[in-house]
């Protein structure tokens, strides 16, 4: 028994479908939710959010934002969203180079969460747009590196 999925954001709804599992990156870790889940609500980070309809499965990438289950049905209220097909790789992959080479500045010269938020938002939206378009998943090593020297 399907249930019904909206995500959106504050520009706009991206998804708004009768879906049978949906699993998304909670804060402390990947939560899925199936028909019937328990009422819920739950705040959201950066990462891929995967909804299945029968065989299909349809890949978003999601950054921030709540999670509310509900009754009737369940609500992802997200800072950032966008389907797989709408990423553009070519500028996803410069938002994460400019903000791996902001975060080598260091914190007196750049706003050091402002750039690890868009660092993980670009690698949220480059790990969806390659899984889905069958590419692999980018390598985050330098952002790994760009981070541990915070």
């Amino acid at each position: 028994m399907p249930f019904r999925l909206e995500v959106v954001t504050a520009e706009r709804s991206v998804f708004s479908e009768d879906v049978d599992l949906v699993t998304v990156p909670g804060i402390d870790g990947e939560l899925g939710i199936l028909p019937h889940h328990a009422p819920l609500l739950t705040a959201l980070t950066y990462g891929e959010m995967v909804i299945r309809r029968g065989h299909e499965e349809t890949s978003i990438a999601i950054g921030g934002g709540f999670l509310e289950v509900r009754p009737d049905k369940v609500v992802v209220l997200a800072d950032m969203a966008e389907r797989a097909e709408e990423i553009d790789v070519s500028r996803a992959e410069a938002a994460r180079k400019r903000a791996e080479e902001q975060l080598t500045l260091g914190p007196a010269l750049v706003d050091t969460l402002r750039a690890e938020a868009a660092l993980r938002r670009a690698e949220a939206r480059l790990r969806v747009a390659r899984h889905r378009r069958g590419t692999g998943a980018p390598s985050t090593e330098a952002g790994m590196q760009a981070r541990a020297g915070d």
